[in-house]
């Protein structure tokens, strides 16, 4: 074979270089073929977890999860009692014990235990894999495998109309877009506290009415109008009298990169609708305090195009799990908002199996978190786990998801989701609801719910 004096390469060839270098570099779009998409609900569960259990049995195999309400729940009600009060924990992880589990533990596990020696602890319960999708869930996601592809250079995704999109996943980008588009219900509609604790633990409630409708939710949704449309949100403030009666839209699309997040916020005070351009990336989070942004809403929402995306693999973690006592009707906020961190004694542990998947700031962008760390349960593709670095490379932020099963509505989803600053001993926690009347209802909507004209009328002080 001739060689080519590499002193003297010709333009064309420089180019087809280019072009080499640059497939070898971009998303893997190719979608699962029929024989490994076979092996959904056989070898793996419909949504893609191992169904086997672990070697040791300390994760047990998938059994078809929790789809029957357990006798303490009353049909209708909306708030969910747990199904396992007998449970108690099998041992506690400590500032002191914690080498023994350390291989077990995320970075901001350790981060924790560390920064609140005294009053940290995690909690370690017997490993129920309670996840379980309807069955037309299961039958989308089932489809996903062998239609749907990622769009875009991984910023969007295709071929999907319901269902967890790559249960088989091959490209980095596929994991997050799993939890991106998770299922959550078709449409709900929950009543949540916020709090952002001082130092000392004092704190005020910001109280929110939430609706959301995914493609699924709307009884009027148009797959040729709405596209590139995920869901729809609409999120009031109810109190305190100083901001009660603000109100944030959003039209959630799914490559944001092709058609930015459509989002409106209502001013009660001004009595205005102006669009809000700022709810994306690190822009702030709502009556957050500045202790979220916006794509931390939800543990991580929005588009990856400011990241490149590894999959580190597969571990067996500790992670928290059916977080049913977070919603226990006989609490207080004061019994679990306390300073530094919410209380471990209303906190679940579980070992699981995680997908590890890290993210790091692309060269010439920008976002105030420079690496996030995700620990993806397999079972419902849910980040219970998100690690949060900065510019310097230093752990900042600690993400925790209280995941638990709706076993009424078959949807796995959470309780509350806190972001811990170690910097500022501080908090966010947004979920908490046991003083309300109401909690978490699933139901359908339509689109006229979601219009920005509708946004004067519900933002009534």
């Amino acid at each position: 074979m001739k060689k080519i004096n590499t002193m003297r390469t010709t333009k064309p060839l420089m180019g087809l270089a280019v072009l080499i270098a640059a497939l070898a570099s971009a998303p893997v779009f190719a979608k699962v073929g029929a024989d490994e998409a076979a092996k959904l609900g056989k070898t793996l569960t419909p949504n893609g977890a191992e169904k086997a259990g672990n070697a040791d049995g300390s994760i047990p195999a998938w059994d078809g999860g929790l789809t029957k309400a357990p006798a303490c729940f009353k049909p209708g009600d909306s708030f969910r009692c747990d199904p396992f009060p007998d449970d108690k924990p099998l041992f506690v992880i400590t500032n002191e014990n914690k080498g023994q589990y350390k291989d077990k533990l995320s970075v901001g596990l350790l981060a924790m235990l560390e920064k609140y020696p005294t009053t940290f602890k995690i909690p370690v319960y017997q490993t129920r894999r309670t996840a379980a999708f309807p069955p037309a869930i299961d039958a989308c996601t089932l489809k996903n495998a062998t239609t749907t592809e990622l769009t875009g250079g991984g910023n969007g995704v295709t071929g999907m109309e319901c269902g967890t999109p790559f249960p088989i996943p091959k490209d980095p980008h596929e994991y997050i877009w799993n939890h991106i588009l998770r299922y959550r219900g078709d449409g709900a509609y929950r009543v949540t506290g916020q709090v952002t604790p001082q130092p000392n633990g004092a704190f005020s409630l910001v109280l929110f009415h939430d609706m959301a409708a995914f493609r699924t939710g709307l009884t009027d949704f148009d797959p040729a109008q709405d596209a590139n449309i995920l869901f729809y949100f609409k999120q009031e403030i109810v109190a305190p009298a100083r901001l009660a009666g603000n109100v944030l839209l959003v039209h959630e699309t799914i490559d944001q990169v092709k058609e930015p997040r459509r989002a409106w916020i209502y001013n009660a005070g001004q009595r205005r609708v102006r669009r809000a351009p700022q709810v994306a990336y690190d822009g702030p989070g709502t009556a957050a305090d500045g202790m979220r942004t916006a794509d931390n809403f939800d543990m991580y929402n929005g588009a990856p195009d400011r990241y490149n995306w590894e999959v580190i693999g597969k571990k067996e973690m500790y992670i928290p799990y059916n977080s049913y006592k977070m919603d226990d009707r006989t609490a207080k906020y004061k019994d679990i908002v306390k300073p530094g961190h919410l209380n471990p004694d209303y906190t679940r542990f579980e070992l699981h199996r995680v997908w590890v998947v890290d993210a790091k700031l692309k060269p010439g962008t920008r976002h105030i978190y420079a690496r996030r760390t995700f620990y993806i349960d397999e079972d419902t593709w849910q980040a219970g786990l998100i690690d949060h670095y900065d510019g310097r490379g230093n752990l900042w932020r600690v993400g925790q998801a209280y995941e638990m099963q709706y076993y009424d509505a078959n949807v796995p989803w959470m309780s509350v989701e806190a972001l811990y600053d170690l910097n500022a001993s501080r908090y966010i926690a947004i979920g908490p609801k046991n003083e309300e009347k109401q909690g978490v209802i699933f139901k359908k909507f339509k689109k006229e719910d979601f219009s920005p004209n509708s946004l004067r009328a519900t933002g009534v002080r």
